[in-house]
């Protein structure tokens, strides 16, 4: 005869319903398992699709807003490794008489696109929300062609890629090499109300 003593039967009763509730609690945790896994994908798509748009090219008819920003379809760009004096900054010609360089740095971008579509391959976004990107008109290097002129210098803060067309527009003293300027990070910096 099988002892069936309170203890024996509780333990009995306790295997035999742990084997009911395994497959359900394994079949939950296993759900909830996947639910968690579906919900963390989500988020990293939903997390990774605005960078995944900051890389594809920008490309359209653009509005110079100064030196080195232009807008594409209604998108700000900072144009990447550049830095160009503000629209109200004056520089000072050879002869001593002062200029608003900063808005001939944006007539020299805004005549040098003209009506032209550009292509901007985005590199980062700035503080400001901004792509920040390489533009380019045709095959041409827009960022690259303000430094190579001495329209804008180099931004060495966030790139190295045009220190050496700066070096050969300062040698042939172009744009507001001619003369001299405040860095544009120094006029800004210091709250200049020109």
């Amino acid at each position: 005869m099988i002892n069936s003593s309170p203890a024996t039967t509780a333990v009995r009763d306790s295997v035999s319903l742990r084997h009911l509730w395994m497959p359900n609690r394994l079949g939950t945790k296993v759900r909830i398992a996947n639910t968690v896994s579906a919900l963390v994908i989500a988020a990293i798509m939903v997390a990774a699709a605005p960078a995944a748009r900051a890389q594809q090219s920008i490309v359209g008819v653009a509005s110079v807003i100064d030196g080195d920003t232009i807008e594409v379809h209604g998108a700000r760009i900072r144009m990447h490794g550049i830095d160009a004096p503000e629209s109200r900054q004056e520089c000072i010609r050879a002869d001593g008489t002062s200029w608003r360089c900063g808005q001939q740095a944006a007539l020299a971008l805004s005549d040098r696109i003209g009506r032209a579509t550009v292509r901007c391959e985005p590199r980062d976004r700035d503080r400001y929300g901004r792509v920040v990107a390489v533009c380019f008109k045709g095959t041409e290097d827009l960022n690259r062609w303000m430094v190579a002129t001495g329209w804008v210098v180099a931004y060495r803060k966030y790139s190295l890629d045009y220190v050496a067309d700066e070096e050969r527009a300062k040698r042939a003293k172009l744009g507001i090499w001619s003369g001299s300027f405040e860095m544009p990070w120094d006029w800004r910096a210091r709250g200049a109300k020109h």
